[in-house]
């Protein structure tokens, strides 16, 4: 125990020492605006808008590709070609299964897309993989049975609704991070959570973190003071949405109004200039549609506005019992 402490110690030291380091490499950044150079971007499609995740660097396109879809390996398969078709460079996959699958979708195009993964199901959310050695054994397990050599980043899942580790655990999961970098199985290292509280206490103690994930929908607003993206920007931490269209709460029957209401969330999203959202496509289509979007004009009309509004009451009240914590995440 008393070795355990000590090494906490250190690890508190270290990581004051890397976020002064940080901060100087912010200062110098700021002082000019290098051009983007479209040949080091990944799978670029000059209909496609890309940006900068933080600290990772990555010109990462502006609408990604969710892991949750109802899709065999074949349909993941076509679905994943035409993301690729129209720019689309970055995949987040949170369970084991979905990383299996879109692995085998990705065969032999590897080199077109940044492939995201945690392996929720045994990671902090389960209690029993909360400290770095069970940590690494997860990781371990789901690039090994998905054949994947590395991941591009590494973002753990944490418990639901967030913000109920110690901080023990936080330092586990930190050092599991950072030893998954070093022995170059995740190129960048982060979480995913639905507590704001999280967020800002992991990114301002541990400046190791490259990336975070959290809920974004088309009801979602900047806060007006003490918003959680005034930390990212200060850290350099790139943020990905995730649950844009609330869970499927903001479609309806009708296919049509679905792609329009889908179209006007991703427009929504990218016009706050906040966060990358990663919505579950379904179809090739559902593909076209938020690529679509990206062309679109960002900001809405006063009709539009309107038709969104609509949207969100409706999505709003029928939100199922399992997804009222999104109510929670009106700002951020």
């Amino acid at each position: 125990m008393e070795n355990k402490r000590v090494t906490r110690r250190q690890f508190v030291r270290d990581s004051a020492m890397i976020a002064a380091g940080v901060a100087v490499g912010l200062g110098a950044k700021t002082t000019t605006a290098a051009p983007v150079n479209t040949s080091k971007i990944l799978n670029y499609n000059q209909n496609m808008e890309y940006r900068r995740q933080g600290k990772t660097n990555l010109m990462v396109s502006a609408v990604c590709l969710g892991g949750h879809s109802r899709s065999n390996v074949e349909e993941r398969t076509e679905i994943v070609s035409r993301a690729i078709d129209v720019g689309i460079n970055y995949i987040d996959a949170c369970t084991k299964g979905e990383v299996v699958r879109d692995a085998k979708a990705l065969k032999g195009r590897r080199d077109k897309m940044y492939l995201a993964l945690s392996h929720c199901g045994r990671e902090t959310r389960n209690e029993k993989y909360r400290t770095a050695k069970k940590l690494m054994e997860s990781l371990d397990e789901v690039l090994t049975d998905s054949g994947e050599d590395y991941t591009d980043l590494w973002r753990v899942t944490c418990f639901e609704p967030g913000g109920r580790h110690s901080f023990n655990t936080a330092c586990e999961m930190v050092e599991a991070l950072e030893k998954a970098k070093k022995q170059g199985k995740a190129r960048f290292i982060g979480f995913s959570t639905h507590d704001r509280r999280w967020i800002k206490f992991m990114i301002e103690f541990f400046p190791q973190i490259d990336c975070v994930c959290f809920p974004f929908t088309s009801m979602t607003r900047k806060a007006p003071t003490d918003s959680v993206f005034d930390a990212l920007k200060k850290q350099d931490v790139g943020a990905f949405g995730i649950k844009p269209f609330a869970a499927g709460s903001l479609f309806t029957k009708d296919r049509k109004t679905n792609f329009d209401r889908a179209r006007l969330a991703i427009r929504y999203i990218l016009n706050s200039n906040t966060v990358i959202p990663i919505p579950g496509l379904n179809s090739v289509e559902y593909v076209d549609n938020v690529a679509r979007a990206v062309m679109e004009r960002r900001e809405l009309d006063v009709k539009e506005t309107a038709e969104l509004d609509s949207a969100n009451k409706q999505a709003w009240a029928k939100l199922p019992t399992n997804y009222q914590w999104l109510k929670d995440w009106q700002h951020v």
